[in-house]
């Protein structure tokens, strides 16, 4: 099952739409809650991500029996430094996506954590790619 989704940069008035989708799609497939629950939260984050930092994006859902596959692709400015963009409270969010109450230099960090493997691509001036595996029944990987 694949769903792919468009995200306007700086549409923080439907930033969480796809993540929602999403998860009444997870129950309707009757993927147990805890992995449901991470996924979610991965894929908000990546969402927000895209809407706070970039021009535009694509996010990519591919469901299996074994596994959920998500990959974010942004055209912006991309990840100078992913390591440090890694570090949990870094964020280059301008000050007016922070006084939105967003940018507190969690995200990347957050999608790692609750996915299963995360793999991280970006060139400056052009964009960022994420891709997260997710597996539907632990140690599946």
């Amino acid at each position: 099952m694949q769903f792919r989704h468009k995200i306007s940069g700086g549409d923080f008035a439907r930033a969480g739409n796809i993540a929602s989708a999403v998860k009444k799609i997870l129950r309707q497939l009757n993927i147990d809650h805890s992995v449901s629950k991470r996924i979610v939260i991965a894929l908000y984050e990546g969402e927000v991500n895209v809407v706070a930092h970039a021009y535009s994006g694509v996010i990519d859902v591919d469901i299996d029996e074994i596994k959920i596959e998500t990959t974010i692709t942004d055209k912006g400015p991309g990840i100078a430094d992913i390591e440090k963009a890694m570090e949990e409270g870094y964020s280059t969010a301008t000050p007016q996506v922070r006084e939105m109450g967003f940018g507190a230099g969690m995200g990347l960090a957050n999608m790692k954590k609750n996915s299963d493997s995360m793999k991280i691509s970006s060139v400056p001036g052009e964009g960022t790619t994420v891709h997260l595996v997710t597996y539907i029944k632990p140690n599946a990987g």
